[in-house]
């Protein structure tokens, strides 16, 4: 699809404040894999509630690289991807996906390198062993009976591991946390839950809840371009038609709920929010739309998935959210949210939220395309 040559030019200019950002933390804060700002600057005392962030730093790197063809951001891609190698084998969270998908598994595309495949194949494993037989679906971080959409967002890499490995029950694994998230965390409208709970004994499920949404019956903004990009991600793994349709009526839903700018708050139902944005939710929904573009068979809604992407990353690249007139700002993209309820990264920038913008910039000028499970 056609692009603005004008927004081209924007996309090429964020990109160079970006490494320019990028290349102050890894000089001002050798070996540290940063999460959200604390008034701008990334290193702070913050509570991190969990730790998931790493890959997002490897993949700005990575994407860096790609783009500038630097062999400086290449060697600083593989040293932080050294450094969080160990988290391969981590029973402890969900994000497996996010940690080694942006670093690893963009590593292994580029180089082919079958050690790196294995890392990631490692990890994948890792992620199924989180399988709760009888609810068939990836547990939290949190608890056996906790099911949360952001695990949408790493599912990609089980599918991955297993077609590598051949092996069949970690597919059904995938396949089944993917059909049980769909049937009661993807309500009839296309809005999403941020999590499920079951009985663990049963399997039942039991209600809907939130950890960072307003309700348990609200949207949270970023959960639901988890499912959205997530459910795109299912789709292009598995060829399933019933995971595109998921795909798009959560996009249709954001996009039916968000203002003109394409930027939501952090949970559409809550009254009087305090803060209008949370752009990594923007961020997050601009690359998952440009993949739904891809896939979707219907030109008038690729089109139409493809249009909104571009209006996002517009949003996201004027100076109200990009932070390249903000002297002193060390991050990316500005008016972020980690977890309004537990007020940490509120207003701020975050790993995601830089990493899914430099994403979808680089698929806008066509550096990178969109998923490949393969």
């Amino acid at each position: 699809m056609v692009v603005d040559e004008q927004l081209i030019t924007k996309c090429r200019t964020a990109l160079s404040f970006a490494a320019g950002q990028l290349r102050h933390l890894i000089r001002a804060y050798p070996d540290f894999f940063p999460m959200y700002t604390h008034a701008g600057k990334w290193t702070h005392g913050g509570e991190v509630w969990t730790n998931w962030c790493e890959g997002f730093l490897c993949g700005q790197l990575w994407l860096l690289h790609r783009y500038t063809r630097e062999d400086w951001w290449r060697e600083r891609a593989i040293h932080y991807c050294r450094l969080m190698e160990p988290r391969k084998a981590d029973r402890n969270v969900h994000d497996l996906g996010f940690l080694f998908w942006p670093s690893w598994k963009r590593w292994y595309d580029l180089s082919g390198e079958q050690d790196v495949k294995n890392v990631v194949v490692e990890a994948g494993r890792t992620m199924g062993l989180r399988y709760q037989e009888r609810g068939r679906y990836l547990q939290s971080f949190l608890s056996a009976d906790s099911l949360f959409i952001d695990i949408m967002m790493n599912i990609g890499i089980v599918f991955y591991a297993a077609r590598q490995i051949n092996d069949e029950n970690l597919w059904r694994v995938a396949c089944d946390h993917c059909l049980t998230t769909r049937r009661f965390l993807v309500r009839g409208d296309g809005s999403t839950a941020h999590e499920g709970i079951f009985d663990t004994q049963s399997g039942e499920f039991i209600r809907q809840s939130t950890q960072q949404g307003w309700r348990p019956d609200s949207s949270w903004a970023r959960g639901q371009a988890w499912a959205l990009y997530g459910f795109g991600t299912a789709y292009a793994c598995t060829g399933d038609a019933h995971f595109l349709q998921t795909a798009q009526s959560c996009a249709d839903y954001y996009i039916e709920r968000t203002p003109v700018s394409g930027v939501p708050p952090n949970d559409w139902d809550e009254p009087h929010p305090a803060h209008p944005y949370e752009s990594s939710a923007a961020a997050v929904a601009a690359s998952g739309l440009l993949n739904l573009a891809s896939l979707c068979g219907d030109v008038t809604q690729a089109q139409r998935y493809h249009g909104y992407a571009l209006r996002i990353i517009e949003t996201l690249l004027d100076p109200l959210f990009l932070a390249s007139n903000t002297p002193g700002w060390e991050g990316i993209l500005m008016h972020g949210v980690y977890h309004e309820r537990k007020h940490l990264g509120v207003d701020e920038s975050v790993m995601w939220g830089d990493y899914f913008l430099l994403e979808a910039l680089l698929k806008v000028i066509g550096e990178i395309k969109g998923l490949d499970c393969t």
